[in-house]
């Protein structure tokens, strides 16, 4: 079966030397010999001891094996893998050489990198918001080297529904049911669940700011990352029946909403218009997230139980957002 795995470029640094040459690679820049001959995880142990010998944790040396492991020996030919790009907006992707794909290079091209496998890299780029939550929460791994678990998800998206496994026939369709229950909800009723969701996500004073149909700022909230960074948040929460596409003209329109040094975001029940998705992340205009309908139903399913109670009672679902 065909998998999905995501190699990091040391936080994008070096995903143009992986798309450009045609490879996608890894460090362990103390292991600077070929391993091609390696057969088994356990081969790697006395290497990585002999490479490492300050590091005496048997949890740190299991991981750098594991990784390595995964790199050398589980991924496959015709498998795909994932590079975020320094842009973390953007995720590479491309599909692994024929066996053997593995090679051992000088190094010398600008990347560290020495431990390579070929890839033949797609020309186009992936949008990283247009996954979902689950998704999104799987490649923010800090692992170097770790499967997708959500690779029907990947398929569909690069148009290769073909080696997505046959979906489970299903009786019903949950997050349409779950859009349904919260389009139930009024304008201000919408307004107030956001900021319930915002709130759960760590934001803190959020607060209801806008006025039915004004197509400004609904919500705000700020973000303190343990006193690391804060993020002023400007959003705006539109329910739309499914089907709807919100256009770029919305979306601009909400931008310049966005006061000096803060950020926005889009939350809606429908989806958006490809320009829209361009708007939302032009260089030289303060960034817009864009959350659409079947990612609100994956942020609610994350946070339901910080969602006031009343709200869950209002909405008619219970956990796991089914019908109470």
């Amino acid at each position: 079966m065909t998998k999905v795995w995501c190699v990091r470029a040391n936080g994008g640094q070096y995903a143009d030397h992986f798309v450009h040459g045609a490879y996608v690679g890894i460090g362990w820049l103390e292991i600077a010999h070929d391993l091609s001959g390696i057969a088994s995880r356990e081969d790697l142990y006395p290497i990585v001891h002999a490479a490492y010998p300050s590091v005496t944790s048997a949890i740190v040396i299991g991981n750098s094996v594991g990784q390595i492991a995964r790199f050398l020996l589980e991924i496959k030919a015709d498998d795909y893998v994932i590079t975020p790009a320094a842009d973390t907006d953007w995720l590479h992707y491309g599909q692994v050489g024929k066996n053997p794909s593995y090679f051992f290079a000088a190094g010398n091209d600008g990347c560290p990198y020495q431990h390579r496998r070929r890839v033949v890299w797609a020309k186009e780029r992936l949008k990283r918001g247009d996954f979902s939550v689950p998704f999104q929460n799987t490649i923010r791994s800090s692992l170097t080297v770790f499967a997708v678990s959500q690779g029907d998800e990947f398929f569909k998206v690069i148009g290769r529904k073909d080696l997505a496994p046959k979906p489970v026939a299903q009786a019903f369709d949950p997050y349409h049911l779950v859009i349904g229950q919260v389009l139930q909800l009024d304008p201000k009723e919408f307004e107030i669940l956001i900021m319930h969701l915002l709130t759960a996500l760590g934001f803190e004073g959020s607060e209801v700011t806008g006025k039915s149909g004004d197509g400004g700022v609904d919500v705000k909230g700020e973000l303190d990352v343990s006193g690391l960074a804060k993020i002023r948040l400007f959003v705006q929460a539109k329910r739309y029946k499914p089907g709807a596409k919100i256009s770029a003209s919305v979306v601009r329109q909400l931008r310049a909403a966005i006061p000096s040094g803060g950020q926005g975001a889009f939350i809606t029940t429908s989806d958006y218009q490809a320009a829209a998705a361009a708007i939302a992340i032009e260089p030289g205009f303060p960034r817009i997230g864009l959350i659409n309908g079947n990612q609100l139903v994956d942020l609610l399913v994350e946070h339901w139980d910080d969602i006031p109670e009343e709200f869950r009672d209002k909405l008619g679902l219970k956990q796991g957002l089914v019908l109470a």
